[in-house]
C-alpha cells in the first residue's frame, strides 16, 4: 500500500510540475525525493553491490542510494520539461565521507555554474558552494564530460553500460521519449 501511495504522489508531482518555473521544478523534485526515500545502500535494497534503480523501482522500495536519487531527479525533471542539455548526473568524491557519490547538476545555460541537487542536503546550491564535493565526471543521455575539461564533451554516454541498461529499463517503463538522444 505504501508503494502505491508513493507512486501516486510521484505521478501527481510529474503532472503538477509542468507549469512551474525551472527553479520551482528543481526545488519540488529535489524535496520530493529527499523527503520520501530512505537512504540505504544497494546491498541492503537489492542484494547487489551496484544497482541503478529506475525512479519507479525506488518509489516501490521506498529506499535509494545516491545514484538512485540522482536518477529519479533527472528523469522527473526531464518529464517536467527541463531539457536534457541542462541536466547531468555527476560523479563526485564526497570529501567529508571520503567516498564516491553522485549528484544531479543543473545548468541554466551551457556556460553557467551548475546548481547541485543532492540527497545529502535539501539545499540546492551552486557548485562553488559545495566545497565538500570534488567532481570527477558527468553524463546525460547525450554525452560524457570529464571534470576540469570545461564544458567540452569528452565522450559518449554509450560508454557507460549501467546507464545504457537503465535507459532500456526506462523505455520499458514509458520514459522512452526522454531518455535517448
Amino acid at each position: 500500500m505504501q508503494a502505491q501511495w508513493r507512486l501516486q504522489e510521484w505521478r501527481t508531482l510529474l503532472d503538477n510540475s509542468q507549469t512551474l518555473s525551472d527553479q520551482q521544478k528543481l526545488e519540488a523534485v529535489n524535496d520530493f525525493f529527499n523527503q520520501r526515500l530512505r537512504f540505504s545502500d544497494d546491498i541492503s535494497i537489492w542484494g547487489e553491490v551496484d544497482y541503478w534503480a529506475s525512479p519507479a523501482e525506488s518509489m516501490v522500495k521506498g529506499a535509494a542510494d545516491c545514484e538512485d536519487y540522482s536518477i529519479a531527479k533527472y528523469f522527473s525533471l526531464r518529464r517536467a520539461g527541463i531539457p536534457n542539455d541542462q541536466l547531468r548526473l555527476t560523479y563526485v568524491k564526497a570529501l567529508e565521507l571520503n567516498q564516491a557519490h553522485m549528484v544531479l547538476t543543473y545548468y541554466a545555460t551551457p556556460d553557467s555554474e551548475p546548481l547541485v541537487l543532492d540527497n545529502l542536503t535539501d539545499r540546492i546550491l551552486p557548485a562553488s558552494h559545495r566545497n565538500d564535493l570534488l567532481p570527477v565526471y558527468s553524463f546525460n543521455a547525450e554525452g560524457l564530460w570529464l571534470a576540469g575539461r570545461g564544458n567540452s564533451q569528452t565522450g559518449s554516454a554509450k560508454q557507460l553500460s549501467r546507464w545504457q541498461d537503465l535507459l532500456k529499463k526506462m523505455q520499458n517503463e514509458g520514459f522512452d521519449d526522454l531518455a535517448l538522444p
